[in-house]
């Protein structure tokens, strides 16, 4: 049966846009002096910016104010973002429910300008779409708070929500709100206890009522 809300993650859920942070990540730490970590996409993955910098400055030596840091890692992510693609299948997906006239919304741990930069670029961006970045919200996920006002801006009760995430910090955070939480990460792997753990877009589908 199609749920009566359904809430995407952004970043490796309905966008491919992973890479490209890992990308400018690594970019920003070298022009910073610092060698990244061999472990960094496993250790940043769904995670904020501001705890992402605490890690880095903490345990790589990071030397550079947060202000400065995330000016520069932004300045090498912009020029990706024009070849950013969405995930193959989430976008039809979205838009499939979306005529069905399923609430739906957004909800990221990036920043605003990145939100609406990275759903423009795929296609994302109408009147009235619903988001919840980082700078919405006083807790990032794993706190549920991000969830939680989702379903407070689409006017349903957490229980009859989806939440679809790729990351166990976002898994994290959708199961904490109360809300049946699909695990869809990138690469097949083991999610949080309570997910249902999904690999392929078919899966997915079926599991929506689609």
């Amino acid at each position: 049966m199609t749920p009566k809300a359904v809430f995407w993650d952004m970043d490796g859920t309905l966008t491919d846009s992973e890479p490209l942070h890992e990308a400018a990540l690594i970019a920003a730490l070298r022009s910073a002096g610092v060698t990244p970590p061999l472990d960094l996409h496993e250790r940043v993955l769904g995670i904020s910016a501001w705890p992402v910098y605490e890690m880095l400055r903490d345990e790589h030596g990071l030397a550079l104010p947060f202000d400065e840091w995330i000016v520069r890692k932004y300045d090498h992510y912009w020029p990706l973002v024009e070849g950013l693609k969405p995930r193959p299948g989430a976008v039809e997906i979205f838009n499939e429910l979306r005529a069905r006239g399923v609430a739906q919304a957004v909800v990221s741990n990036s920043d605003r300008m990145v939100v609406d930069a990275n759903l423009r670029a795929v296609g994302l961006a109408y009147p009235g779409m619903k988001t919840v970045s980082r700078n919405d919200v006083r807790e990032g996920k794993p706190h549920p708070e991000p969830f939680l006002r989702a379903a407070w801006l689409a006017d349903v009760d957490p229980k009859e929500a989806v939440a679809i995430d790729d990351s166990w910090t976002g898994a994290t955070a959708a199961l904490a709100a109360g809300m049946k939480t699909i695990f869809w990460p990138e690469k097949p792997m083991a999610g949080p206890e309570g997910a249902i753990n999904l690999n392929r877009v078919a899966e997915l589908r079926a599991e929506l009522g689609l």
